[in-house]
């Protein structure tokens, strides 16, 4: 991300130079390992009052944006409880990351609560935007929020999933939305976590390196999302919410952006995107020891994790949501 350094010439403190080394980066693809395809049922259009016991399937849910594919893997006994796993940035049309980048599938599969995993989204922080993005000619306006907390919710009802036994989780662009829609919709959400998100996109810089990041990803608009420090853009902002959080459990991780076990590039690509990780998940821990300041200040307990080492990609955010398995279980009673 980047922002203005001053006058030409003049040094740059550490946190400018993450922030502008990120600038240019966040948005672009990184670990984007090739994985064994997933088998999936055939689209399924409408609900068919059941409560599936295990199993993989395709849903096309109808929203205000038009009918949106949603991922289930139904928990393996027919319980009650779901968990939402929120994409990044990059979001894709055809497949929600969590399900063929990392093994949160079979991390969950014998567990008795259903993983819902949206598929799209790209650049749109999971909120509902006030315009479509003119830059790209986005025929519809975003309204992720209502999708995610209004209309999937009485979507999945038909098949048995509670509207109010629920735990959200997210990367990157999902880390932050995870924490805000526990936060306003504390009814539905029972524990959220957050794996390298941008918890204080207020701060200096944060508006135009998220506007750079989302030009890259889809010539999406952010004045589109929500115009310079509204009462919408605060909204989004973890740092100004926190107070809502009181009483939630919580599961937030960054790491220090250093080169871990996942890191062992072989090309100059490889060398380009593992650089652009470390930027990038150095600048998320940045925002989130911020973040873990501000409820400290407000007497908010969260369980933190900061390893000494790993970058910005899918790996690791594979084991960070298996470090918070547990806690998702106890929160939703889904063992």
């Amino acid at each position: 991300m980047r922002t203005e350094s001053g006058r030409r010439g003049a040094p740059r403190s550490w946190r400018q130079r993450i922030l502008a080394v990120g600038a240019s980066a966040l948005a672009l693809p990184i670990a984007a390992g090739v994985a064994a395809p997933i088998a999936t049922a055939a689209p399924v259009h409408a609900p068919v009052l059941r409560a599936p016991a295990g199993g993989l399937e395709d849903l096309m849910v109808p929203s205000s944006m038009g009918p949106i594919k949603v991922t289930v893997q139904w928990a393996s006994r027919g319980g009650n409880a779901a968990l939402y796993l929120l994409d990044g940035l990059r979001a894709r049309d055809d497949r929600n990351a969590w399900s063929f980048e990392t093994n949160a599938l079979q991390q969950f599969a014998a567990d008795n609560i259903s993983l819902v995993m949206p598929v799209g989204g790209q650049s749109s922080f999971y909120t509902d935007w006030y315009k479509p993005s003119s830059l790209n000619g986005q025929k519809t306006t975003y309204k992720w929020e209502t999708f995610l907390t209004k209309e999937l919710p009485t979507f999945l009802e038909g098949y048995g999933v509670s509207r109010t036994n629920n735990a959200v989780a997210g990367l990157s662009m999902g880390g932050s939305a995870a924490l805000a829609l526990a936060a306003y919709h504390r009814d539905q959400f029972k524990y959220a976590a957050s794996y390298s998100g941008y918890l204080n996109v207020s701060a200096p810089g944060m508006r135009e390196a998220i506007r750079i990041a989302m030009l890259d990803a889809g010539r999406y608009d952010v004045d589109a999302m929500a115009a310079p420090w509204s009462p919408a853009w605060l909204r989004m902002d973890p740092f100004v919410f926190a107070p809502q959080l009181k009483g939630l459990p919580m599961y937030i991780s960054a790491a220090s952006g250093l080169p871990g076990q996942y890191d062992k590039p072989n090309s100059a690509i490889g060398v380009f995107n593992t650089s652009n990780a470390m930027a990038l998940e150095a600048l998320s821990l940045v925002n989130t020891r911020a973040f873990q300041a501000r409820l400290s200040s407000l007497g908010i307990p969260a369980k933190f994790d900061f390893p000494a080492t790993g970058t910005h990609s899918w790996k690791y955010w594979e084991g960070e949501l298996f470090k918070s398995r547990n806690g998702i279980l106890d929160a939703t009673g889904a063992w």
